[in-house]
């Protein structure tokens, strides 16, 4: 599917998609309480990313891919750890960012590195040229679709958080809105899948309402109801997704002033990965 034509909406609401699609995919980790590890590499690769162990996880992705080479799991899943280990050289993961959206709307642009954009854009490209051959194979191919939807959210991403180009980063992100979609439609017991539409719900909830009218013109979803029921179907029953939909939940928790209900969510995530600092930080921000 090619990329939708360009659009421009109001700063305003471009700064709020755009944002939400950063909060989407900014995380992936690998484990839920109730789907352990099957002790694939793909699972230990992504336990490494999450650990920061990015050069380890790498080992891992690359055995997957020489094992398997007509999954294109394997390629995205390195891509994100190329991803995933620029935002950490380049200080991108802040969630207090995208609570202050003075911050968000003022961040600069970054300098990336030539050599990783390289082969982040060589592995999405591998990535969407499997997918694409699977989907040809078989159109309701439920994780060709979900690759898709990694592809089109991890160049939302990059747009979004390196190179600052919003406009490309909100048409990727509503690309990826929309392979979502169909991946559930071919299989709507593909808990990770729900995640898009958790997020897009529970964080549009939150705005005020006549932000919320216009961004229900633009085809988003502003319910809180169903962004909790859906980040508690990832949370319980997702595999590599789960752990970032917990985190959104301890996210609700400290809106709805229930701080030790957060802690006890981001002390279970850290057991799951102890050299992720990230959960430390955000424990050390509740009181």
């Amino acid at each position: 599917m090619p990329p939708s034509p360009a659009v421009h909406p109001p700063r305003f609401i471009l700064s709020t998609l755009a944002s939400l699609a950063l909060l989407l995919f900014i995380a992936i980790p690998t484990l839920s309480a109730s789907v352990p590890f099957a002790g694939t590499p793909l699972d230990q690769g992504y336990r490494d990313m999450y650990d920061l162990q990015f050069p380890d996880a790498h080992l891992k992705f690359q055995q997957w891919i020489d094992t398997h080479p007509q999954d294109p799991m394997g390629p995205v899943s390195d891509a994100a750890a190329f991803l995933f280990n620029e935002f950490e050289r380049l200080h991108v993961i802040d969630v207090q960012l995208f609570a202050n959206q003075d911050r968000f709307d003022n961040r600069q642009r970054l300098t990336p590195d030539p050599t990783v954009r390289k082969s982040f854009e060589d592995r999405l490209d591998q990535a969407g040229r499997l997918a694409d051959t699977a989907l040809q194979q078989n159109a309701r191919d439920d994780r060709a679709l979900y690759v898709k939807t990694l592809i089109s959210g991890m160049r939302s991403n990059y747009a979004l958080m390196i190179d600052k180009h919003d406009v490309a980063a909100l048409n990727y992100s509503k690309e990826a809105n929309s392979w979502s979609k169909q991946a559930l439609a071919a299989n709507p017991t593909l808990y990770d899948a729900y995640l898009a539409g958790g997020v897009e719900n529970y964080m549009l909830s939150l705005k005020w309402a006549p932000l919320r009218w216009l961004l229900n013109l633009t085809g988003a979803s502003t319910s809180r109801e169903e962004g909790l029921r859906l980040l508690h179907l990832t949370a319980t029953q997702g595999h590599y997704l789960a752990p970032f939909a917990r985190m959104m939940l301890a996210v609700a928790a400290l809106r709805d002033n229930r701080p030790q209900d957060a802690r006890a969510i981001l002390i279970d995530l850290k057991k799951e990965f102890p050299r992720n600092a990230l959960y430390d930080r955000e424990l050390a921000r509740i009181h």
